[in-house]
């Protein structure tokens, strides 16, 4: 497993980062998803760097041009809350990718409100077998919706590579 974060090189990711967690910037509901929507693009071209290619001949008005395109078939899984805007950006640049959705949500298992658990209500999905899955999630606390959703995911078959892509994460307290 790789992990790439994008806080530790110098990349513009990081000015959309910044305005997600400004306090004065978060305010503004339109600029918040539409910098979701652009670290979502940036991820999508990173992890288009790691695709298979081959060269393809396509005829142009003018004469066949010969190009190198992927040939994974991608399918953008995305665990349902905020991650709407953050999905739409992998799909902008994975025009003809399948969509996968499931539905998580966190409630209180006690009375005092500490017991945290996520509960998975729905899922949509086409067959996984043999495809490439992005499971897009912007925030990853616990890693609980992200392990229940590639769960949930993984009843509609098995991928052959899975990237997990979060805006946001914590690290796990010692």
């Amino acid at each position: 497993m790789e992990i790439i974060n994008f806080a530790e090189s110098n990349t513009v990711i990081n000015q959309y980062l910044a305005e997600l967690r400004d306090i004065n910037i978060q305010k503004d509901s339109a600029k918040f998803r539409n910098n979701l929507t652009r670290i979502g693009q940036m991820m999508a071209y990173e992890i288009s760097k790691t695709l298979q290619y081959s060269t393809k001949e396509v005829q142009t008005p003018l004469a066949t041009a010969t190009v190198c395109t992927h040939d994974n078939p991608i399918v953008l899984g995305t665990i349902f809350r905020a991650g709407l805007p953050f999905h739409q950006g992998f799909l902008d640049v994975f025009d003809h990718a399948g969509n996968a959705f499931v539905s998580a949500y966190r409630y209180y298992k006690d009375k005092e409100c500490e017991d945290v658990g996520i509960k998975i209500e729905y899922i949509a999905s086409p067959d996984l077998t043999n495809k490439t899955l992005i499971i897009a999630d912007p925030m990853l606390a616990t890693g609980g919706s992200m392990e229940l959703g590639y769960e949930a995911f993984r009843t509609k078959g098995t991928p052959s590579v899975i990237h997990l892509c979060c805006v946001i994460a914590s690290q796990k307290r010692s």
